[in-house]
């Protein structure tokens, strides 16, 4: 099995006759995913490639029982869509729309709390499981199924390795970009906590960045409830404090907040760390050639 996303799951994409909807929704389509509705306000009663769109998440819940979702809309739309998404009671929710304002975010975080739905996001590159779909936008061609879980805050490293661990024959259960905004659905901790209840992830590869607490309270984690080997690498080695490197939350606001601080919290929790990320396959067929479980 995979975490939050199989070939069961069935997909609204949100925004879905916009160009980025379009897009995405049509490559998605191609990995396999079941996507059996589209929302975009407006255009309800239409078809996308013979998908039915509707101006209302309910109405596509209520006729196509989709609980899972794709959210491709502008920043100042998506905290409405997102909520929406929650009050139709979807499961999965995931919203790769960049440049939210935070003070919405607060707002979502509020909605999630109590209700029947996870998200994964804003301002990330989604979710992918190979053999069962996506929802996002990670490529197509990188994935490779398999056995280890990936869970990231930055994109493009994540497609990095995702890529380098297949060019080297070792296939992934579920790649999760977690994204790097101060305010975030679902957190390292959530994603860990799955992949060590996964019966097909053997290893997590885990991409950090510097900023927030995130990494600090995954080694807490990893260290008191992990059984699993965890290879993790921080971005932003070189990075100078006070200053804002790609993410919104990617700013150094104190020592603990540092890449080289991160890293000895997580090695001190029995993480084994990579220096860079080219060397993060070699250290993932390391680990899988001696043993799947860490002592």
């Amino acid at each position: 099995m995979a975490i939050l996303f199989d070939k069961n799951s069935r997909v609204v994409s949100q925004g879905i006759t916009g160009e980025t909807g379009r897009f995405h929704t049509r490559e998605a389509i191609k990995f396999g995913t079941r996507i059996v509705a589209g929302v975009a306000v407006g255009k309800g009663e239409t078809f996308f490639d013979g998908i039915p769109v509707y101006d209302r998440v309910v109405d596509a819940v209520k006729r196509h029982g989709t609980n899972a979702s794709g959210i491709y809309v502008p920043p100042a739309s998506a905290m409405d869509a997102i909520i929406e998404q929650i009050e139709a009671g979807i499961s999965l929710i995931v919203c790769v729309t960049e440049g939210i304002p935070l003070h919405d975010m607060v707002k979502v975080k509020q909605a999630l709390k109590g209700s029947a739905s996870r998200m994964i996001g804003p301002n990330c590159p989604g979710i992918t499981t190979p053999g069962d779909g996506k929802i996002g936008f990670m490529p197509n061609f990188i994935h490779k199924k398999g056995h280890v879980g990936v869970v990231s805050k930055s994109g493009t490293l994540t497609y990095e390795i995702i890529w380098q661990l297949t060019q080297m024959g070792i296939g992934q259960s579920t790649s999760v970009g977690i994204g790097g905004d101060p305010i975030v659905g679902s957190d390292f901790v959530d994603i860990l906590a799955l992949f060590e209840q996964d019966s097909q992830t053997k290893l997590i590869v885990l991409i950090g960045e510097i900023g927030g607490d995130a990494e600090h309270e995954a080694a807490d984690f990893i260290k008191e409830k992990m059984k699993k080997p965890v290879v993790a690498f921080v971005a932003g080695r070189t990075s100078p404090p006070g200053k804002r490197m790609g993410h919104a939350g990617a700013i150094i606001g104190g020592a603990r907040e540092t890449a080289q601080e991160k890293e000895k919290a997580l090695k001190r929790a029995g993480a084994t760390i990579a220096e860079n990320p080219v060397e993060i396959g070699v250290v993932v067929k390391e680990i899988l050639a001696g043993a799947y479980t860490r002592s």
